[in-house]
């Protein structure tokens, strides 16, 4: 399977992909924990059908020392026991950011109130810049169909 499109190849799209790499190297900096943000860009882009966005951060999680268990349980991550509370609210906050158009009214205050209970403002921040984040490179890579599997981990680094 080949792309549809090259975004590397176009001066337009790799600016692009530039500064989006950028914004993720903003985040990657910020307090929000590492592995809270790849289980965060994970689900998102389960959510949105990404498969090179899930391959890479499967990938980059497991290169961190996420266990195989927790990845695997990411998509069921309300049945597991494996996840933190903190984990879990951001989660939540990351299905509710990233399925804005499937609930009326988006992100519910319980929710966000559960978020804010697990982590300060600066990464709250970063939580909802990482959702918006991982929105935007989920649906630009679904729109190619951008292939998965072949991703290194920090190959984007």
């Amino acid at each position: 399977m080949d792309a549809r499109f090259n975004y590397l190849g176009n001066p337009v799209t790799a600016k692009l992909v530039k500064h989006i790499a950028s914004a993720g190297k903003v985040l990657a900096d910020s307090p929000l924990p590492a592995a809270t943000q790849e289980l965060v860009a994970l689900r998102a882009s389960q959510i949105n059908g990404c498969g090179f966005c899930v391959d890479m951060h499967t990938k980059n999680a497991a290169n961190a020392g996420e266990t195989s268990v927790r990845l695997n349980l990411v998509a069921a991550w309300r049945e597991a026991k494996v996840f933190t509370e903190a984990e879990r609210a951001a989660l939540e906050l990351a299905e509710q950011g990233t399925r804005i158009a499937d609930a009326a009214g988006g992100v519910t205050d319980e929710t966000w109130a559960n978020a804010a209970k697990h982590y300060d403002e600066d990464q709250l921040a970063a939580l909802v810049s990482l959702i918006a984040l991982i929105n935007a490179a989920n649906r630009m890579n679904v729109i190619i169909q951008q292939p998965a599997g072949d991703y290194e981990p920090g190959q984007w680094a």
